[in-house]
């Protein structure tokens, strides 16, 4: 029995990654400054509504994850088969503009930490990006994905920092399982912006394509259900502690902020020199972790729907797209935070726009596909897992507009709250 737990184990401390990766990544700069914000405005009403937010992330996450064991393709790859050509190009070129300004945002992540270092930005990113590409280019996906696994560790630093504040416990947790709304305006927009920021086109694009390269087939899917399940409850454990961190510390002096950086620094004259600097860590290892994956599910995806050689295991010679495009999304991000004069809190939210405007239309071809029993077989939805997630997915649709239309014209909710 021992030897078969055991045996168990090591299975899945082989075949983990996929999902841990992808999880720990959507925490990313945009992520942070988000969950920051909440707690420092709301304190710890957004603490059920995260709690939400992650079931929909499992629900999409293991969808995406199964489908890609079973077929042994990408997502792009199986829209371009089911749906052809014209929505594969719209779905690229949204999600291709989307990450553009999401990987500037996570460069933007790495400048704002390193200069409270005392580093700057002009120094540290154009650094962070050749390590970015070289690790990439030289590595392959067994090695870049322990790297990716030690990364994620780094934002351990959050949950450290969030006790470090010594915030009432016992109105912590009545919070995380006490549902909290109201019908102001700006607490429902923070509350869309906590559900949206967890979900991301992206994100789907990237599990998929990361199991299909790590080889893990439908025999195999049960330990990456888990690694999914795992990797998710991680993405809520650490918005826990930046929401609960922020909320003791800053929520109770009045302090708003609107980026992660922001709240680095307002946490230091509140709750001392440490949990800024920890604050500050976990947003250069979120950053890093989200500025080497956004170019990554690009390349990915792009490569996916129009047949070109992709993965990190390839070489230059053999899959040039793949390592073109990922270095275009480097240098791109680049170029973007060392433009003078540009807005990074704008392009953000921008990006977050754009990916709003391409999140439904990707449910929906991953339920339809996840759904289709032709192609999936005995793995594909049951009906009562399908009741379920289609419910889910209507909601997280809805939300999703209802952010991108506020966003773009921010006295939406005005006359109606």
């Amino acid at each position: 029995m021992k030897k078969n737990i055991w045996a168990k184990t090591v299975l899945f401390l082989s075949l983990m990654g996929p999902g841990i990766i992808t999880a720990f990544a959507d925490n990313d700069a945009g992520g942070i400054a988000t969950y920051a914000a909440a707690g420092a405005k709301y304190g710890y009403a957004l603490l059920f509504t995260m709690l939400i937010s992650t079931v929909c992330l499992v629900v999409a996450q293991e969808m995406s994850a199964r489908t890609g064991a079973v077929t042994g393709k990408g997502l792009a790859d199986l829209i371009r088969e089911h749906y052809g050509v014209k929505w594969t190009l719209f779905a690229m070129l949204v999600l291709l503009i989307a990450n553009v300004g999401t990987t500037a945002s996570e460069f933007s992540g790495i400048a704002t930490s390193f200069e409270i270092f005392g580093l700057s930005r002009y120094i540290s990113v154009p650094l962070a990006a050749i390590v970015i590409w070289l690790l990439v280019l030289k590595g392959n996906y067994a090695k870049t994905e322990k790297f990716f696994l030690i990364l994620c560790l780094t934002f351990f630093s959050y949950v450290i920092s969030g006790i470090m504040v010594h915030p009432t416990w016992s109105e912590v947790f009545k919070a995380s399982v006490t549902p909290t709304f109201s019908w102001n305006a700006e607490f429902l927009l923070m509350a869309i912006g906590v559900i949206g920021t967890t979900i991301t086109p992206w994100g789907q694009f990237y599990v998929q394509a990361s199991v299909v390269e790590k080889g893990i087939n439908a025999a195999d899917y049960t330990y990456t259900r888990w690694d999914v399940i795992i990797g998710s409850f991680f993405t809520w454990l650490i918005a826990f502690f930046i929401i609960t961190a922020t909320a003791a510390t800053l929520y109770v002096n009045g302090i708003t902020i609107e980026t992660a950086g922001d709240a680095a620094l307002a946490l230091k004259p509140v709750a001392g020199q440490y949990a800024s600097l920890l604050f500050s860590f976990g947003l250069l290892g979120a950053s890093t972790l989200a500025a080497f994956i956004l170019p990554l599910s690009t390349a990915y995806a792009i490569c996916e729907a129009f047949g070109f050689e992709h993965g990190v295991s390839k070489s230059y010679k053999e899959a040039p797209v793949f390592f073109g495009f990922y270095a275009f999304m480097i240098i791109s991000g680049v170029t973007i935070v060392l433009w003078p004069g540009l807005s990074l809190y704008k392009i953000m939210l921008t990006s977050q726009v754009i990916n709003g405007i391409l999140l439904p239309p990707i449910l929906v071809f991953m339920m339809l596909i996840a759904g289709n029993k032709s192609l999936l077989g005995k793995y594909a939805n049951s009906r009562l897992y399908n009741i379920m997630a289609w419910i889910f997915t209507i909601a997280l649709i809805i939300l999703t507009l209802l952010l991108v239309v506020s966003t773009i014209m921010p006295s939406f909710f005005s006359p109606v709250f």
